[in-house]
């Protein structure tokens, strides 16, 4: 950008450069971001303490690959999880009340698996495990599936409540009689059958069931009502490393004597010193040209009531009959979908489909209470909103 200045004795014009006025503020965007972006990702590191990692499938373990999540929900859900690390013990606590539960992880050998095989209780094969012809019999093996999220696909209820899963990894093909959900190649990643007496589900994979799945789509709804079916799961994990609980050679045997202090790695303190240096110059910066504070009057505060209702009114007025509907049924289905398991992103169909397994209802009337036109009149627009809340009552007493 350019300024031009007439000179009065020569009468020639002269071009000066102007001053860049945006430069200025651009350097010090520029370094208070590096600066941000360096303490962003040098803090994770320094808090890491060490390389990531931790015992896969293990209700212990708290790393991304564990199940500590899933083991601490299962407890709250009043179901006792008994954490063993070989068949014998395995068989020592399994019962006819209690479902064994065995993973990718376990380690196992042919007498283990006889022996699993022959315990009471019901058994859950979650993941690539050894001598499934032992574990699950009359269950082959069709081929490696991509895990993904998968639709069930299936009558199975523990399956249908939990809508969809991150499941794959293998395909399996079952007895007669068997039940089979989430489709995947040329069988299902789900199988469910009755062999001697004792209920056995075999699973493809076993990623929705660790921390890093655990909350995303219906894994943890599924988890819970596979792992959750007895009250007593006996967890077959993969034994502790004994390395792990060796003394350090300085000798500190008694962790109780350690500080707080001594638990934080040293680069630390000089993370958060610079982040709070960080801030403040911020703060500095943006507060002088913020200028000081105004003092405005709060906004009238209106009751939720009052609210409601002079948007009935409104509604009412223009004889918005189609959108009061819509309201009322999208509404209805932000309420139904976490009791059905669903995720908030679950269309208005799915949790129609879910709310008749639930209750026992038939889909058609749910998908059309749910899904359907807009009311004629009043008493019609009425008559949807009782119907609605039937299905809501319904759905949390089922």
């Amino acid at each position: 950008m350019t300024a031009t200045t007439a000179t009065a004795t020569t009468g020639t014009a002269t071009t000066v450069p102007a001053r860049p006025r945006g430069r200025g503020r651009a350097a010090a965007w520029i370094i208070l971001l590096v600066v941000l972006v360096l303490g962003a990702v040098a803090l994770p590191l320094l808090l890491s303490g060490g390389p990531p990692g931790g015992r896969t499938l293990d209700p212990a373990d708290t790393s991304l690959d564990g199940s500590a999540a899933l083991a601490r929900l299962l407890k709250a859900h009043g179901v006792e999880v008994v954490r063993v690390e070989t068949a014998d013990a395995a068989v020592a606590a399994a019962g006819p009340q209690a479902l064994l539960l065995i993973t990718e992880a376990s380690s196992l050998d042919h007498d283990d698996a006889v022996r699993i095989a022959q315990a009471p209780g019901d058994r859950l094969v979650v993941g690539s495990v050894p001598y499934l012809d032992v574990l699950a019999p009359g269950v082959h093996r069709k081929g490696a599936v991509r895990t993904r999220s998968r639709a069930p696909e299936c009558t199975l209820r523990e399956a249908v409540r939990a809508g969809d899963a991150y499941t794959g990894g293998m395909s399996f093909g079952g007895p007669q009689g068997a039940v089979g959900c989430y489709p995947a190649g040329d069988g299902h990643a789900l199988l469910r059958y009755t062999v001697d007496g004792h209920t056995v589900t075999v699973l493809g994979d076993a990623s929705f069931m660790t921390n890093l799945r655990l909350a995303e789509d219906g894994n943890a709804a599924l988890a819970l009502n596979l792992a959750g079916a007895r009250p007593k799961l006996v967890w077959l994990a993969a034994p502790e490393d004994p390395s792990d609980d060796e003394p350090t050679e300085t000798g500190d045997t008694d962790e109780g004597a350690r500080s707080l202090g001594d638990l934080v790695p040293g680069g630390v303190k000089w993370a958060v010193l610079q982040l709070v240096v960080a801030v403040v110059v911020a703060a500095v910066w943006r507060g002088r040209r913020l200028g000081p504070v105004v003092v405005e009057r709060l906004p009238v505060v209106v009751r939720a009531s009052e609210t409601v209702e002079g948007r009935g009114r409104l509604y009412r007025s223009r004889r918005a009959r189609d959108r009061a509907a819509l309201a009322l049924r999208a509404a209805a289905a932000d309420r139904l979908a976490p009791r059905l398991g669903l995720p908030r992103t679950a269309t208005a169909e799915q949790v129609a489909v879910a709310a008749a397994a639930r209750t026992g209802r038939d889909p058609g009337p749910v998908l059309t209470l749910l899904c359907g036109p807009p009311p004629g009149d009043d008493a019609a627009l009425v008559a949807l909103a009782a119907d609605l809340d039937t299905l809501e009552r319904q759905v949390r007493d089922s």
